[in-house]
């Protein structure tokens, strides 16, 4: 509702009161204490009552109030200067939200948690920064919700099994101390920009982190750590630049709607191995492409995407349950500590080079879109060091629904089936930071960024909008056909449809790596 005067919450709905009620209200208030009278549900004009703050710290110009609410986009007045995408907080509780539009001095907001508890007349407050993830040693083997927060730490902090509204949680712990191993030809003096590797932080027995510049940096090196006990927010590098002193430590802050960049994108040309025959041998998909998984209900999409991570030759995984079921998210936790793979003579489980984005059916539906983003930014993170990393997005037809019912929720013309017209487009920008690359930075190395995405169109039509967008956009299809997974045909690869585009580009690299894996390799 959008009723910009005085209003009252009566039966769980804002509604407007009159004038006589209005006075009755003002009189009860005078005679309360502050504290009580900041529980007064009832809120004037602006020009006859500043909206209220939650940090009494923040300047006013920060704040604006909310004027609509409609699910989970809230409208906002008294935003003059914010910017798109940038990050505030609704409500009393703070909750998360993203400007996705401007208008005068209005805004409109997609918040990322349940709105139930925001009314007309409560504080907005700006933070000045886009939505960001964090990045550095602790991120394999945990497990966070659409916009990183983790978990299992919120599950210890609050005793709950239920996420409570704004809970404020740091992605990486602050706490824990990594041992650090600096670059023994690094020196005070040396010059350093942007991606140089300034030394590595065993995280797990599968994955060396390597500790990266920030992107824009550069500068001489005035001060270098040595080899220690250090948290992720202690200071290891200290570089100058035009008579600045810049202070870096093991962590990087960096926006999820914005790829990180690379030197030079590359031709992917090596096979990404699943361990399953008909794929690898029919349909194979290389280091750094693009694969889509469209099937119906039951046809063992996510049974694939799991089996991917499992048994690629990856060297790190990103799972993003994206709108699907719990139990599936669930069954990942339990069943991958449980499998292991053997490295330089050490067993250890493969949880150690996964982290698992969770932002399942029962979670607020707009938060779906930043899960995709927050995960495709945490692998192109493990990318920059060097690392082959695979993505699964398991489904981005779950994402594609919440873009339809915020583009409803905004009033804006809708496209085939309801879908917004620039919903091929928001498929392309993700997939095309998947890819190949030469990273930034000395010593040279290469990475790559797998995607792999289910689709799951209803009733199994590949016709859908969101199906028929990304067929055009990835290179590998695997089709799975109904006919076949009620067979108990499984994966239920349909070989007619399935297809691979230049496929004799990576012949010669598929032979050579099966030919090496038994052992038969000839020149």
């Amino acid at each position: 509702m959008t009723t910009k005067g005085a209003t009252t919450k009566r039966g769980g709905c804002v509604m407007p009161i009159g004038p006589a009620e209005k006075r009755a209200a003002q009189q009860r208030a005078t005679k309360q204490s502050p504290s009580e009278r900041q529980k007064v549900k009832i809120f004037l004009k602006p020009h006859q009552k500043m909206p209220p703050t939650t940090r009494e710290y923040v300047k006013e110009s920060q704040y604006g109030f909310v004027y609509g609410v409609s699910g989970p986009v809230v409208t906002a007045e008294k935003m003059s200067g914010a910017a798109m995408y940038e990050l505030v907080r609704v409500g009393h509780s703070e909750l998360v939200g993203e400007i996705i539009r401007l208008e005068d001095d209005y805004a409109t907001i997609q918040v990322y948690e349940e709105t139930s508890s925001v009314t007309i007349g409560d504080p907005v407050l700006r933070t000045g920064q886009p939505l960001s993830v964090e990045l550095g040693p602790g991120i394999m083997g945990s497990i966070f919700d659409g916009i990183q927060r983790p978990l299992h730490d919120i599950a210890q902090m609050t005793k709950s099994i239920y996420i409570p509204k704004g809970v404020n949680v740091k992605a990486l712990n602050r706490s824990k101390k990594w041992e650090f191993l600096p670059r023994k030809d690094l020196r005070a003096g040396d010059h350093v920009t942007g991606g140089d590797i300034i030394g590595i932080v065993h995280e797990t027995a599968l994955v060396k982190h390597k500790i990266m510049v920030e992107p824009k940096a550069c500068g001489t090196v005035k001060f270098i750590a040595p080899m220690g006990q250090y948290t992720v927010e202690d200071i290891i590098l200290e570089v100058e630049f035009a008579g600045s002193i810049q202070k870096h430590s093991m962590m990087q802050i960096w926006p999820v709607r914005n790829p990180r960049p690379s030197a030079e994108k590359l031709a992917a040309n090596y096979p990404l191995l699943c361990g399953q025959r008909v794929l690898d041998a029919l349909f194979p998909c290389v280091q750094g492409g693009t694969t889509a998984i469209p099937g119906a209900f039951g046809c063992g999409k996510t049974v694939i995407s799991q089996s991917l991570s499992k048994y690629s030759n990856s060297d790190a995984i990103i799972y993003v349950g994206c709108g699907e079921r719990g139990n599936e998210m669930s069954e990942v936790l339990r069943d991958f500590p449980e499998l292991t793979m053997e490295v330089d003579g050490v067993t250890t489980s493969i949880m150690e080079r996964t982290a698992l984005v969770a932002n399942t059916s029962n979670m607020p539906v707009a938060a779906r879109e930043a899960s995709i983003y927050t995960g495709i930014t945490l692998a192109e993170y493990f990318r920059d060091m060097g690392l082959n990393v695979a993505m699964m997005a398991d489904s981005t037809s779950r994402w594609a629904e919440a873009l339809r019912e915020i583009s409803g929720r905004l009033g804006e013309m809708p496209a085939d089936s309801g879908y917004p017209a620039y919903l091929a487009a928001r498929l392309a920008s993700f997939y095309e930071r998947a890819g190949k690359v030469k990273c930034f930075g000395s010593p040279e190395r290469e990475g790559s960024v797998t995607i792999v995405g289910a689709v799951s169109p209803p009733g199994g039509d590949f016709a859908d909008p969101v199906t028929s967008a990304t067929l055009g956009i990835v290179q590998v299809f695997w089709g799975l056909d109904k006919k076949l997974a009620q067979r108990k045909h499984f994966p239920s690869i349909n070989w007619l449809i399935s297809y691979r585009w230049k496929l004799w580009n990576i012949m010669r690299h598929c032979v050579w790596a099966m030919q090496r894996m038994t052992g038969n390799k000839q020149n």
